[in-house]
């Protein structure tokens, strides 16, 4: 009787050891920190679709709005560390916020957040108004040399990617552009398309369907790859050498997220990547896969922190 109540119990522990140890057997989350429809959204969502198979479930999306991305971000810190919960960290909270004198930001993301997978990057885009008089982006910056402070930039706030793009596109094509903050790049590409400013620097999600129904203008795009459905489009380090933006959406653990989860959450998502379904919804809104495993990613994060960290310092930027 003994000997089978202790194989009865020994077969039990056996059974409950790879449960409680395997995350996909409770529910799984990917919090955003942005509203449904955006991108962050978007990429939290192809994440969860395309993992579900790998994991063995779909995680839910959970959208927690709200200071710059970092409501979504502590929620994520203070929740469970056991890898049923990860965030989706773009790169501006990831690697500009962080960097902002005076930014307050709830958690320190170096030492409470793990990288777990880069995603997919966004090419920038270069945009003026279709009836600009400027067709190009080197007669932009003429006019801008002949006329210091004439002409503007809009971006989707203070410190945003947006406004340090452009602080970068200052300094270094040696221009005088005065900057126009707005409460996000939609609002921004609307007064662009009115024209009351003259150029604006974001991500190509942003303005893609504007761009190709003729309202703005692409005048360059901001890294070197280029984009498919833009092949003849300049490229902006080509007029403006050694300037070029890339954006990045990737997916970050909380602080003591076990490294087999880590591993099986970033090994799910590389397989998600291959398909041609997702990829492609990726692509129709400005995105392109962009994997990178844990420790590339940090290469990424701490690479792309300390080169807008030179940019707020030498544009003297402050959190307001």
């Amino acid at each position: 009787m003994r000997m089978l109540m202790g194989a009865a119990l020994l077969g039990a522990a056996l059974c409950m050891g790879p449960a409680m140890a395997q995350p996909a057997d409770r529910p799984l989350r990917i919090v955003a920190g942005f509203a449904p429809g955006g991108t962050s959204d978007i990429v939290a969502r192809v994440v969860a679709e395309g993992v579900a198979q790998s994991l063995g479930q779909r995680p839910v999306v959970e959208n927690r709005t709200g200071a710059n991305g970092f409501i979504a971000a502590e929620a994520v810190v203070r929740g469970p560390s056991d890898g049923s919960t990860v965030l989706q960290c773009p790169m501006g909270s990831m690697t500009i916020s962080p960097e902002i004198p005076g930014m307050h930001i709830p958690i320190d993301v170096s030492q409470d957040l793990v990288p777990v997978a880069n995603v997919a990057r966004s090419s920038y885009a270069v945009v003026t108004g279709a009836r600009s008089p400027y067709r190009t982006l080197e007669e932009l910056l003429a006019a801008a040399r002949a006329r210091p402070g004439a002409l503007s930039y809009g971006s989707a706030g203070i410190g945003t990617a947006q406004h340090l793009s452009g602080e970068r596109l200052k300094g270094m094509a040696s221009v005088d552009l005065v900057h126009v903050p707005y409460r996000g790049a939609a609002p921004a590409a609307l007064d662009l398309i009115a024209g009351r400013i003259d150029i604006l620097i974001t991500n190509l999600g942003d303005v893609i369907r504007q761009v190709q129904g003729g309202e703005l203008r692409l005048l360059a795009l901001a890294d070197e790859a280029g984009w498919p459905d833009f092949p003849d489009a300049p490229r902006l380090p080509r007029i403006v050498p050694g300037l070029e933006v890339i954006g990045w959406f990737g997916i970050c653990g909380p602080r003591g997220m076990p490294e087999e989860a880590v591993a099986r959450w970033a090994d799910a998502i590389r397989a998600s990547l291959g398909g041609a379904e997702l990829r492609k919804r990726l692509l129709d809104n400005g995105l392109a896969p962009a994997f990178e495993d844990p420790q590339a990613f940090a290469q990424t994060i701490a690479r792309d922190r300390r080169m807008w960290g030179e940019t707020i310092r030498a544009a003297r930027i402050r959190a307001e």
